[in-house]
């Protein structure tokens, strides 16, 4: 049946058809995909076929409970042995795979989940969506928040929190705010919300996309068809340079021609005042004074102070004028923005508190898997202070800001996991006269935080930001962050044990 065949009634893009479909692969996404899917059988769904890929106990597990509900299940190299009308694919599956590719010629269309979620999303839900190589989960959280702060019920949902067709299927949300990745976004093709949040874009999952410039084409299709949608807003941080590039073509664009509006962002110096006059638009969010500022329809809110933000640090001010801007743009009133901005505390893995222990303060990271990530986390801290712990898997990206950042700000790094040989290498290279930081290296993560412990004196940090994926030692960045929490909460017990013992002796005597 083809796809086209009329639509269900408060429904702007959802078939009442959608035919002959197959499920790629059972990640997360792809197991929502399957379970909801399986509930249209017999209504708008003719047949449902999934392709689990590798064989397992889990995946066989649930292939046999979509079995009993009418799925076909594929595994391993069994081929495709009929056509679709919609394949929706998994974000892990990368486009120049050949199980992608197979799927692709057997298929009238191929789709994300989060591109499917939002086709089957009534049409009088507000949907935001963030992306960025850095912050977007921070950002999504935040703006969440700031829409639940104003009574609104809202649901984050993509890479963080439920999985979006899940979310979707429980029509309990009116707007949902979507962490959408470049994985996600390669495979979107009428995906259009309300507000579209692009933050930065500098190299990563080079390997996924083959190439920084198919990366950023994927990145930038979150702005895609926004004409589309009336009052659309897109929310751009000026500060990173292949937005701000974005930015300056929209300006050339027009008003006319553009199809929507939207909100530059500048942080850095020089772009507070002249935003407006700089980007194009009559729209703008900024610090004046330290003060968080957003401009649009023509009012100026003055929102909170950057002291008054629990979130610490330059990037955390562009991740709150994003979020702030893009509840705004959707009618939260400034009052409820900055009385949620004040509210909202620090996410799990990113520069997160972690406990201090004898003066030394420690920080949990992880969620900085890549080399921008870290140079944001260099940047929390005072010069000279933090002894940080990077490694793990190599992303093979050039470390030179990396190391130019760590003399600048770091005292000591260790270098630990896979990465170790690679990091000592341009550490130890081309060192300038004068320069003070120790390098130190380590095999693995309990013994770089053994290290640190050592080194550490009162008053400065330790800081886990690896700059490198965690699956030398770990099953995700999560894993590690908790691991080195652990860590410090058993170092702390152990300090405080050896200091009762020696208060116990010094009684005795």
């Amino acid at each position: 049946m083809a796809m086209q065949e009329g639509l269900i009634d408060g429904f702007n893009h959802a078939p009442a058809s959608l035919g002959r479909v197959l499920i790629l692969g059972l990640g997360k996404s792809g197991k929502a995909a399957s379970s909801y899917c399986a509930g249209l059988l017999g209504s708008r769904i003719d047949s449902l076929t999934i392709a689990a890929g590798a064989r397992n106990d889990e995946a066989c597990a649930f292939g046999r409970e979509m079995e009993k509900l009418g799925a076909r299940v594929l595994f391993e190299h069994e081929h495709f042995e009929e056509t679709y009308d919609l394949c929706i694919a998994s974000p892990g599956i990368s486009q120049f795979s050949d199980f992608y590719k197979n799927a692709q010629e057997a298929s009238t269309e191929i789709i994300s989940e989060i591109e499917f979620a939002w086709r089957e999303c009534p049409d009088d839900r507000i949907w935001i969506a963030i992306t960025g190589t850095n912050g977007k989960t921070t950002t999504t959280a935040l703006a969440a928040h700031l829409l639940k702060t104003a009574g609104l019920s809202a649901a984050p949902v993509g890479n963080i929190g439920d999985v979006c067709l899940s979310a979707v299927a429980q029509r309990s949300a009116s707007y949902y705010v979507v962490e959408v990745s470049s994985y996600q976004l390669a495979s979107t093709k009428l995906f259009a919300p309300k507000v579209a949040v692009l933050l930065n874009i500098t190299p990563d999952h080079l390997s996924w996309h083959r190439s920084h410039e198919a990366y950023v084409d994927a990145k930038l299709k979150v702005l895609a068809n926004l004409s589309q949608i009336k009052g659309a807003v897109a929310v751009l941080d000026a500060t990173d340079e292949t937005v701000r590039a974005t930015v300056r073509a929209l300006k050339a664009l027009g008003d006319d021609k553009r199809g929507f509006d939207y909100i530059p962002i500048g942080t850095a110096s020089g772009l507070g005042e002249s935003m407006i006059a700089r980007c194009g638009s009559s729209n703008a969010a900024y610090l004046d004074d330290d003060k968080l500022v957003v401009e649009f329809n023509g009012v100026r809110d003055e929102l909170v102070r950057v002291d008054e933000l629990q979130i610490k640090g330059p990037h955390n001010v562009s991740n709150a004028l994003a979020a702030a801007s893009s509840v705004l743009a959707v009618g939260v009133s400034a009052e409820d923005v900055s009385r949620g901005l004040r509210l909202f505390a620090p996410l799990e893995h990113r520069i997160e508190p972690a406990g201090t222990v004898n003066g030394v303060g420690f920080y949990n990271d992880s969620k900085a898997t890549n080399v921008d990530a870290t140079l944001v986390a260099f940047n929390a801290f005072a010069p000279g202070s933090s002894i940080v712990l990077l490694g793990g898997r190599d992303k093979g990206t050039d470390l030179k800001p990396l190391v130019q950042s760590a003399r600048e700000n770091s005292c000591a790094v260790i270098c630990f996991g896979e990465a170790r040989e690679r990091f000592v290498e341009a550490f130890t290279s081309d060192v300038p006269a004068g320069c003070k930081l120790a390098v130190y290296e380590a095999d693995h993560l309990r013994d770089a935080f053994d290290m640190a412990c050592t080194l550490a004196k009162p008053g400065q940090i330790v800081l886990l930001s690896p700059a490198c994926a965690s699956f030398d030692e770990f099953s995700c960045f999560e894993e590690r962050g908790d691991t080195f929490k652990r860590f410090v909460a058993e170092y702390a017990a152990r300090i405080a044990s050896d200091g009762d013992s020696e208060a116990g002796q010094g009684g005795a005597v």
